[in-house]
């Protein structure tokens, strides 16, 4: 072994046993240093430069562990895709006979990059690269509640907590033939075991069974559509909007395993259920403060359940609240959630705007189409620092949704590094997408 390989890293591992693979380190990698296949994620150890981009935005911590290595032994991708576990760290004896010396303390801090940390992350690239992830605060708004986390889990003193099904509703509105538009609103109850949950936050279900490999099935995450005291107010419940997946990303027949066991369940039926998860993508609880949601599909789920914390305020009087704006996308008015109930909410309470992309004879519109027809209401909600916006859908979305707030802004006279800067450091732009 020459000294090159001799050399000790701090190699950066995700802990397979508590990720949810909610997609969010791998956006947030400024470098491209972590991968996936269909159960693990991974960090390359050739390409992460421990810039600290996604350790503060994971919902569970799954990515804050690291392992004292030689570098000739460093874990590959392939032997971490494997890993139903993270292995043990080596003993001292093991590190020393790689002829150099460290601390097995000596591990960085999660803090969150400065912009000098990601610009130098990318420094061999000619022209900066938009990476929209960027922008997305890791913190929650300043007058945020409290949020729980990680009550239930591997690592908790309790694995998983079990919940009934109380609640199996369709909400979109599509017969027989559209089955691929299929989307149920179900209702979880946890009976007498303590589970808060806050707007903007999700859940971890755990389907029955083995997988192919014979292994027990990763929890799949869902956002919570319900309010903070519950679905049915004063109940210890929970609601999910969940679409029956029937089709990858590329199109190609699959069943996705979560999202159909959820589909079929009966009420009466009993889930295991991991979290909650996420401290930051949460609302703002001060008077007067406003509300910007942008969505498609069911990451509609957080704004649906921001909106009816917002009603029932209005309704008991016991909250001057702002504005609630809501840009919201789909093929069709039949495969948006809940549009029925949208419907029905006051003009002066939600100020609803919808995209539909696959309409007969219509152009095809996307929400960041109808932000930019909203310009100069967007650029007043972009000056107000009362005003936070949040981000939740399909990762294609995502970019389009920052640069339209750019072009808003830019349009606008704002200096859009300064405003974009504050979004992120003031928690008053969330992203969250899949």
């Amino acid at each position: 072994m020459d000294m090159t390989e001799a050399i000790l890293i701090k190699q950066h591992v995700i802990d397979p046993e508590i990720c949810i693979r909610c997609n969010t380190c791998e956006a947030t990698c400024p470098v491209g240093a972590i991968t996936h296949d269909s159960r693990n994620y991974v960090v390359d150890a050739e390409k992460c430069n421990l810039c600290m981009a996604c350790v503060p935005p994971c919902p569970t911590g799954s990515i804050d562990n690291w392992r004292t290595m030689p570098k000739a032994l460093a874990y590959s991708i392939e032997a971490q895709l494997g890993w139903d576990s993270l292995p043990e760290e080596l003993p001292p004896g093991a590190l020393a006979e790689a002829g150099a010396e460290v601390s097995l303390n000596d591990v960085p801090a999660p803090v969150e990059p400065s912009g000098a940390d990601v610009a130098s992350a990318s420094s061999a690239a000619v022209e900066p690269i938009f990476r929209s992830a960027d922008y997305g605060a890791v913190i929650p708004p300043w007058s945020a509640a409290h949020a729980y986390t990680n009550l239930y889990g591997p690592k908790a003193a309790q694995k998983t907590v079990t919940a009934t099904v109380t609640g199996n509703v369709r909400v979109t509105e599509v017969g027989d033939t559209g089955s691929d538009y299929d989307t149920h609103h179900l209702v979880l109850d946890f009976g007498a075991m303590p589970f808060p949950v806050l707007e903007g936050q999700s859940i971890g279900i755990v389907p029955p069974g083995l997988d192919e490999q014979g292994r027990a099935h990763f929890p799949r995450q869902y956002s919570i559509a319900s309010p903070r005291n519950g679905e049915r107010a004063g109940y210890n419940n929970v609601s999910l909007t969940i679409k029956r997946v029937l089709e990858d990303y590329d199109g190609k027949p699959v069943r996705g395993v979560g999202s159909n066991y959820m589909c079929d369940l009966e009420v009466g039926a009993q889930v295991q259920v991991v979290g909650p998860f996420g401290s930051s993508f949460l609302m703002p609880n001060h008077p007067r403060s406003h509300v910007v949601m942008i969505c498609t599909g069911t990451g509609s789920a957080p704004m649906r359940a921001m909106t009816e914390w917002r009603r029932r305020l209005r309704q008991s009087g016991k909250f001057e609240g702002g504005k609630l704006m809501l840009f919201f996308g789909a093929r069709s008015p039949q495969e948006l959630p809940y549009f029925g109930p949208l419907q029905k909410l006051p003009k002066d309470f939600i100020d609803v705007n919808l995209a539909f992309s696959r309409v007969p004879g219509e152009p095809r519109r996307y929400v960041q189409d109808l932000m930019r027809e909203r310009a100069a209401d967007l650029a007043e909600m972009l000056r107000d620092p009362q005003a936070h916006f949040y981000v939740c859908g399909l990762k294609a979305m995502e970019e389009g949704v920052v640069l339209a707030l750019r072009d808003i802004a830019v349009q606008a006279g704002a200096d859009w590094d300064a405003l974009s800067g504050s979004l992120k450091r003031e928690g008053r732009l969330h992203l969250e997408t899949y």
